[in-house]
């Protein structure tokens, strides 16, 4: 049967700048985008009817960012809507725009997102006047941290994705600076691709001696990642996508550059770190990932080219783990280049990659999957595209089932202990000075329940370079804090 072109979703065009001009706000990167993704589709502007905007981290762009955007673009007839926090949003607003537009409850949607965290650093422009209503705000609003985590002060990514790489180390029975130096050979390569991208952010390529060595320019920020590995969220960034269906593409005359929308899903892990009974991988994201290529009757070694999430190596490490992919595969594990090296714009770097993957697959044809990953590892969001129209139809892939296996294996946390337990993730967070400024972890109680403690002053000099995972240690207090036991 041929496929209905009114409910065949694609992405039609896409837009994205870099500026490092210090006055430039967050809505005007996301407007730039979003008119070149316009411009770039003439004549489906006055058919755009739904505005979606990622959550902006930037604190100039007032409570109506969408709204705004929609009215300067002269989108007055668009509905508008602006997500919560998590860098899944982008992948999830283009599969739930595509799943309106198979339904026939959509025909053009608009995606942007933009972040001026550069400005910021450095004085920023002048708070955007407040005048409009609120957007309406959709996607899942509970934290990603409880009271556990908060006790000890857990709540920085750089720490918990830290206690992460902690356990994919102990696992591979590599010391914290063996780690790092196989961390710089998965990396370097993300450093060839930014490099090659016009709008990164650093465009050098770095060897992975040079991201592996702490130097005085490379500090250690928490074992073992230094500040080379980590996203790099100062940057100037904006990018929009058009979704549209195939029908309306046709009508305005550029269906040539449309890049078809094949299959999307999304899952959680575990919600809360503390609770989560393997720390090292991310059950979610095989969750999603797999339903993804199921729904797109694809097989991993038929995709052409991918962009996993790269906040931190080991969310890498984990999507590799996921896929089923080595670490070196020859396809590459990214088309932009990275959140450390491409840049980190808030809860908008997949949306970079999500239109750098459109353009290469209009110019080289293939399939490509995106992942996006929101909060610490938490919200997964896998979406895959296709030069060609999928054979079926856009799909969606179905995790119900597998979600609530996921959400049945959570272990109950505890938020204090007298006692006993055994290491099961740690770091060492290090300040400026390169002296520890907190160490970390989560453990596991002789009862099966896990807790998050911080270390008692005294054991914060012997902690740097010191494995600990798998150590026994001694909690106490509330909020917990540890010693290692003998």
């Amino acid at each position: 049967m041929p496929l209905d072109e009114a409910r065949v979703p694609v992405v039609l065009s896409t837009g994205q700048c870099v500026d490092r001009d210090p006055t430039v706000s967050a809505l005007e990167l996301a407007a730039r985008a979003a008119q070149d993704c316009l411009d770039a589709a003439p004549g489906m502007g006055p058919r755009v009817q739904l505005v979606s905007v990622v959550n902006i981290m930037s604190s100039s762009t007032g409570p109506a960012p969408a709204s705004v955007l929609a009215r300067e673009l002269g989108l007055n007839s668009a509905r508008a809507e602006v997500t919560t926090i998590g860098g899944n949003s982008p992948q999830w607003l283009v599969s739930r725009a595509a799943a309106a537009i198979s339904g026939g409850d959509l025909d053009v949607a608009l995606v942007v997102g933009a972040e001026a965290q550069h400005s910021a650093l450095l004085g920023g422009p002048a708070p955007a006047e407040v005048s409009d209503a609120p957007d309406p705000v959709i996607g899942d609003e509970r934290v990603g941290v409880g009271p556990g985590e908060l006790s000890v002060g857990l709540v920085a990514p750089v720490h918990v994705y830290a206690l992460f790489e902690s356990v994919i180390a102990h696992r591979a029975r590599r010391s914290a600076a063996e780690q790092r130096v196989t961390l710089g050979e998965i990396m370097t390569r993300f450093t060839e691709v930014a490099a090659a991208h016009p709008i990164a952010w650093f465009r050098d390529v770095r060897s992975a001696t040079e991201l592996a060595a702490v130097t005085a320019d490379n500090r250690l920020v928490a074992e073992p990642y230094p500040k080379r590995m980590c996203a790099f969220l100062h940057v100037n960034q904006g990018a929009a996508v058009l979704v549209t269906s195939l029908a309306a593409a046709r009508a305005a005359g550029v269906a040539d550059r449309a890049v078809f929308c094949w299959s999307g899903a999304e899952a959680t892990d575990v919600w809360l770190p503390s609770a989560r009974p393997d720390l090292g991988s991310s059950p979610g994201l095989r969750l999603a990932a797999t339903a993804a290529l199921g729904a797109a009757e694809l097989g991993v070694d038929e995709i052409g080219a991918f962009d996993v999430y790269s906040c931190f190596p080991c969310a890498v490490e984990m999507a590799v783990e996921a896929l089923g992919i080595a670490g070196d595969d020859g396809r590459g594990l990214t088309v932009t280049g990275g959140l450390p090296y491409f840049g980190g714009p808030g809860n908008n770097y997949s949306l970079h990659a999500l239109a750098t993957m459109v353009d290469r697959l209009r110019q080289r044809g293939g399939t490509g999957l995106v992942s996006a990953m929101g909060w610490y590892a938490t919200k997964h969001a896998v979406g895959i595209y296709g030069a060609s129209p999928p054979p079926r139809g856009w799909r969606r892939g179905e995790t119900a089932d597998g979600q609530r296996a996921i959400d049945a294996s959570a272990l109950t946390v505890a938020t204090e202990a007298d006692g006993p337990a055994v290491v099961v993730a740690a770091t060492a967070a290090m300040g400026r000075d390169g002296a520890v400024s907190a160490a970390p972890l989560i453990a596991r109680l002789p009862d099966g329940r896990q807790i998050a403690a911080a270390a008692e002053p005294g054991e914060l000099a012997d902690v740097a370079g010191r494995e600990l995972v798998g150590a026994s240690i001694e909690v106490s207090g509330n909020p917990p804090r540890y010693r290692r036991s003998g």
